[in-house]
């Protein structure tokens, strides 16, 4: 039969479908257009199978806050040309709008949440079907307190949520907050809050760094002692290249990497442990400072941290809790 223009239309508006897709499953279903659906539901469904094996590394992320709940949801697909897309982007905020009103706390709750008649994942399945791209849904996170606040960055790629432990708390300063989580990408809330790994990791690490530094001085007053310019031998580049430039002779550089590793040796097997702990400590106080979202300088003002800007906010005030999505690698 002769498929109509205005139920093409019709299945357009209701499927977000192309309209050669319309008009097929209409032919196909003699103008039945529940039938129509469903066809371009299965052709959703295929297209999602074929595409299962790419990569989905662009998308949305989107989040927002429902009275002491807050969440972030991420859409994802395969290029950016569709993440712009208005069609691809309304689901996205659909997603986390039903996450919200839900008060979901796991994502597989989010992808049965019922809307419209269909399941979240049904619905992006659907999508699959009009755009003939892969997506899915990324990461969700969610937050639980007394006041919580959201931030989405302009670009829709990176946002922020954080729990507070005062109810009441200011819109404006919880945004701020969370900005300051989302440009400064704190590791935890407080160093108390540090897994202990990653303490661990960054001891070793910077008593490994202090100790090269300290064999490295060494080395070089021993060069100086010898009458040598240290900055001729901080590598064999740099010594190679001296050679050929004039500055030093064969024998020089024979004698300058003697002197190096003899001074390196000794100091090496005679290291000041406490020193090398001390400065390593040092090193490891600077990192939670950096690192720690209440230790860290707030970014509207510097000369306080954010856990000192919350107390002269409101007496007690600090943050319990935050998560941050961002699409792209930091």
């Amino acid at each position: 039969m002769a498929v109509n223009i205005e139920d093409i239309k019709k299945l357009r508006h209701m499927t977000g479908a192309g309209m050669m897709d319309c008009k097929n499953a209409l032919a196909e279903t003699d103008g039945d257009i529940q039938a129509a659906i469903e066809i371009i539901r299965k052709k959703g469904q295929a297209v999602a199978a074929k595409r299962e094996d790419r990569n989905a590394a662009e998308g949305c992320v989107f989040s927002g806050v429902n009275g002491n709940f807050a969440a972030i949801a991420t859409l994802k697909c395969e290029t950016d040309f569709v993440a712009k897309n208005e069609s691809f982007r309304a689901l996205a905020k659909k997603v986390l709008d039903a996450a919200l009103a839900n008060k979901a706390k796991s994502l597989d709750e989010v992808k049965n949440i019922q809307l419209e008649g269909r399941t979240i994942a049904e619905l992006i399945t659907d999508e699959i079907g009009k755009t003939g791209e892969k997506m899915e849904l990324g990461d969700y996170e969610w937050i639980e307190a007394a006041s919580v606040a959201s931030y989405n960055h302009f670009n829709d790629k990176l946002a922020a949520i954080c729990g507070f432990n005062m109810e009441g708390v200011e819109p404006q300063v919880g945004r701020e907050v969370c900005m300051q989580i989302a440009s400064m990408n704190p590791v935890a809330v407080g160093r108390e809050n540090v897994p202990q790994a990653t303490i661990d990791q960054e001891i070793s690490v910077a008593i490994e760094k202090t100790k090269q530094e300290q064999v490295l001085k060494a080395a070089e007053a021993a060069l100086k002692k010898a009458g040598f310019n240290p900055n001729h031998f901080d590598s064999e580049d740099h010594i190679e290249s001296n050679i050929t430039k004039g500055w030093i002779t064969e024998e020089d550089a024979a004698r300058g990497r003697q002197i190096m590793k003899e001074a390196a040796e000794a100091k090496a097997a005679n290291l000041p442990e406490q020193m090398i702990q001390n400065i390593a400590n040092g090193r490891l106080n600077k990192f939670f400072k950096e690192n720690c979202l209440l230790e860290q300088a707030y970014v509207q003002d510097a000369k306080v941290t954010v856990g000192e800007f919350l107390n002269n906010t409101t007496k007690g005030l600090t943050v319990v809790e935050f998560k941050r999505v961002n699409l792209n690698e930091d």
